[in-house]
């Protein structure tokens, strides 16, 4: 057999084929809404959600001014990493009583229709949206329907809004510590009324195109599906839910979490399970859910980062080639602020902290499988989703191989999960260029193939 020896050439490591032939690749808006926006941007939709990447904004973090007025200059920079929705975390007042640390969590709200001035005024905020529309990009905010701060008008204006415990007294969300929130109660209806207002005061008067709604699946999905029916009467929607639960994507939302594949992700980086555990999910994805529903894939987000550490702490050296997993795979990546920057701390959640803005190895990367996932049919993860076909190999429980493929566009991930060099042949025949190295490869099947260490290959067949 021939062997072909392959080395991921991101890292600087260049690869090279043995005998084989190689060559160099050459609903209208209010009126108010649109002056507010000067929006140019189509109405969300579902072409857009197949090819699009998320990005997680945190605002007190990302720069030194903690503001809307700096991110919004970096906005132009994520449209060149392929993000076409931006998910800005809550920027409302937060509550003081009872808050936790010396700024609180932005998870602790105090108004649902006003802006923190930590982050700037109304105005700012009018700022971003606007330019994240004329580059493209659309917004939705971080929602939480779950609880309120303990400062909240409702607690003196309605008491009734809320969770109480057998003495009668307003109680933080049962089985948690989130002792700096008051749970709220959706047996009451009016409570249910102001909820949904509130949400429709940010569609209508500002421009939003939706939400990421915290611990969705703690709030009852009938609300969720009534709620979500009101805000598509006045424009179309993005919703996300931050949620694993399939009666959530039944009506209400869009896209939810694919909490479980990000674990199998940070198990197999630890060397606690093999691939077995990934085809063992993907099988699960599908019959799990149904074939419009979207799952968010990920290798950190702000809960992971702050609390469950950095993503070289959970999957050191194979965590190049999970970034890249997450494009690849059926749904919609996610970039969580400061992962471009190839970010190794935690940040702190309580306080302020800064993102160290200095480009490394994933800019670069996230560059090239943005426009990746944004320009190949291949890719496509949302309502009509490309086809993922699993590809057998000699190294099946070392060697994940898949293909995707629409409209006659086809892309082969091959990828060692595992840290050690793997020989293997793969089932598939064709002639291939290497993405990343521009290289071109012809053939694959009954040749010998060696993978370095959590060593990846992005093939798109000619």
């Amino acid at each position: 057999m021939k062997k072909i020896f392959l080395c991921f050439a991101f890292t600087g490591i260049v690869w090279s084929c043995g005998n084989i032939k190689k060559e160099e690749a050459t609903t209208e808006v209010k009126t108010n809404i649109e002056e507010k926006t000067n929006q140019e941007l189509p109405p969300v939709s579902e072409d857009m959600m197949e090819n699009a990447v998320i990005y997680e904004a945190n605002i007190r973090q990302y720069s030194e001014e903690g503001s809307f007025s700096a991110f919004t200059k970096d906005i132009p920079v994520l449209k060149k990493l392929g993000v076409k929705i931006l998910w800005v975390m809550p920027i409302y007042p937060i509550s003081t009583t009872k808050s936790k640390g010396t700024l609180g969590s932005y998870y602790a709200i105090s108004d649902y229709t006003k802006v923190n001035p930590e982050f700037g005024t109304i105005e700012d905020f009018r700022a971003l949206i606007k330019t994240a529309h004329e580059h493209g990009i659309y917004v939705i905010l971080d929602w939480v329907a779950n609880h309120t701060g303990w400062d909240h008008g409702w607690l003196k204006e309605h008491p009734g809004y809320y969770t109480k415990n057998d003495k009668g007294d307003i109680t933080h969300t049962v089985g948690t510590d989130w002792t700096d929130v008051a749970d709220l109660n959706y047996d009451n209806q009016e409570m249910r009324k102001d909820m949904l207002d509130a949400m429709k005061y940010w569609i209508k008067e500002e421009g939003v195109d939706g939400y990421r709604c915290d611990v969705a699946g703690m709030v009852p999905v009938d609300f969720w599906n009534t709620a979500v029916e009101e805000l598509k009467k006045i424009k179309p929607v993005f919703m996300l839910a931050e949620g694993w639960e399939p009666a959530l994507l039944k009506k209400a939302f869009d896209m939810g979490y694919g909490w479980d594949t990000h674990h199998v992700m940070n198990h197999i980086a630890k060397g606690e399970n093999t691939v077995a555990a990934w085809d063992k999910r993907m099988v699960q994805v599908d019959t799990m859910y149904a074939t419009d529903d979207i799952l968010m894939n990920f290798t950190s987000n702000h809960d992971e980062n702050s609390w469950n550490g950095t993503v070289q702490e959970r999957m050191g050296d194979a965590k190049e080639m999970f970034a890249a997993l997450s494009y690849l795979s059926p749904g919609m990546p996610l970039i969580y602020s400061g992962q471009e920057y190839d970010m190794d701390k935690r940040l702190l959640f309580f306080e302020k902290d800064t993102i160290i803005k200095k480009k490394g190895v994933f800019f670069s990367l996230y560059e090239k499988l943005g426009k990746l996932k944004n320009e190949n049919p291949a890719l496509h993860g949302g309502k009509n989703a490309a086809a993922y076909t699993r590809i057998k190999t000699s190294q099946d429980e070392k060697i994940v191989a898949f293909l995707r493929e629409k409209e006659g566009n086809k892309i082969l991930f091959v990828a060692n999960m595992t840290k050690e060099s793997v020989k293997f042949t793969a089932e598939y025949e064709g002639k291939f260029r290497d993405y990343l190295s521009g290289e071109y490869i012809k053939g694959l099947r009954d040749q010998e193939c060696i993978l370095d260490p959590w060593q990846y290959l992005i093939l798109i067949e000619e």
